[in-house]
């Protein structure tokens, strides 16, 4: 196994060997006791005109293999979410394109999926309003039904800017479930994923915010599936958790906090719907079917070494987090390169990383140590950074 010098953010080199921990790998079913989404990102083309201000590019083969991959391992996919960049380079008409075509493939292997539903086919040029806001959400809604998937409602940059209270937000989601066929999933993301959603249920007090998001829910009984909460904070999540009507479940959008909530306790537990199970999918898969067989003991094993990792990726900024997911799949060969829609794979420095290749050798995350190095020592290469030694 080679040994790599790897960057530090005091300015040295450290000497790293990879390889300390066993890969779980294999095919999975999904697993019983709980519903598991990972929210799956997209492979860019990096053989055709794309750049930050340019129309996005995907690899629609390695993107869409990718979701057949997460489906083989038992997990459902969560599609055109903040993972795949939605909002931030990933622009609706190849959302909409991303939707289609995963959920045909959903459909030919008997996958699970949800997707994605907001309001960012609108003009950014130009001030929204309700009415607006309205119109885009009910047009992606359409879309996704017209799919045969599942929706579920992201919050929406416009309805933020536009909203002057609850009753704003109330109206506007009343639209959307008064027209939903089957049940949805509420994505409810704080600022520390987009700034730009400060304030959303119409108040930054968190305890009114959920008195709102929880009057949606009671104003439509049976059209709310759950609610995926993306604070990183397991008080709110918890008491959340324990006012929701009986049936509603809690998707765990907590990238730091996973393990213990979606074990949960004689109250209750979380489902989940997390970026990192894109990035840590075959532990995700395996800790879950410990947790169907009882195994709690197995299950802690499995997932606990894979929080230092998911803190990394999503330390802030974090909403650069995506490119730690990516930088994952290219290392373990899901994608034959490292480069992202809008270009991305500058949004965080080779010492962030090289840290991150150590911590998710640890965690075992790694499916080929070599092949990982291997990557890794080419992004140092193109970084300029130390040099490569042979075992």
């Amino acid at each position: 196994m080679r040994e790599l010098l790897l960057p530090t953010a005091e300015g040295t080199l450290r000497r790293y060997r990879p390889g300390s921990a066993q890969y779980r790998g294999g095919r999975n079913a999904p697993a019983r006791c709980r519903v598991a989404f990972a929210a799956a990102h997209v492979v860019a083309d990096p053989l055709r005109s794309w750049g930050p201000d340019g129309p996005t590019m995907v690899d629609w083969e390695a993107t869409l293999a990718y979701r057949a991959y997460l489906w083989e391992l038992g997990l459902g996919v969560a599609e055109a979410m903040d993972t795949a960049q939605r909002g931030m380079g990933l622009d609706w008409p190849t959302a909409r394109e991303l939707i289609r075509r995963s959920s045909a493939l959903a459909r030919a292997v008997g996958g699970r999926l949800a997707c994605g539903v907001g309001t960012d086919q609108l003009a950014p040029s130009r001030a929204p309003d309700l009415a607006a806001v309205r119109a885009a959400y009910m047009e992606q809604c359409g879309f996704v039904q017209e799919q045969g998937s599942q929706i579920i409602v992201m919050a929406s940059r416009q309805l933020a800017a536009c909203a002057r209270g609850p009753e704003d937000y109330l109206a506007v989601y009343d639209r959307i479930l008064s027209q939903a066929q089957h049940p949805v999933i509420l994505h409810w993301l704080g600022d520390m994923f987009d700034p730009l959603l400060h304030g959303y249920w119409g108040s930054a007090d968190l305890s009114r915010a959920m008195d709102t998001c929880l009057q949606v829910v009671a104003l439509h009984p049976g059209k709310v599936d759950g609610i995926k909460l993306s604070l990183l904070d397991p008080v709110h999540e918890l008491r959340l958790r324990q006012l929701l009507p009986q049936g509603v479940r809690l998707y765990t959008g907590d990238d730091f906090h996973y393990p213990e909530l979606i074990l949960g306790d004689e109250q209750g537990h979380s489902d989940a719907l997390l970026g990192i199970f894109d990035a840590i999918a075959p532990s995700a898969a395996h800790a879950l079917a410990a947790l169907d067989q009882g195994d709690t003991a197995r299950y802690r094993a499995i997932l606990e070494p894979t929080v230092p990792l998911a803190r990394h990726v999503f330390a802030p900024p974090t909403h650069r987090y995506k490119t730690g997911v990516v930088f994952l799949a290219y290392l373990n060969g899901h994608q034959r390169h490292f480069r992202m829609v809008g270009g991305q794979e500058s949004a965080r420095s080779v010492v962030h990383l090289a840290e991150l290749f150590i911590l998710a050798d640890r965690a075992g995350v790694l499916r080929d140590p070599e092949l990982a190095a291997h990557r890794m020592g080419q992004v140092l290469q193109t970084a300029g950074v130390g040099e490569e030694r042979g075992a």
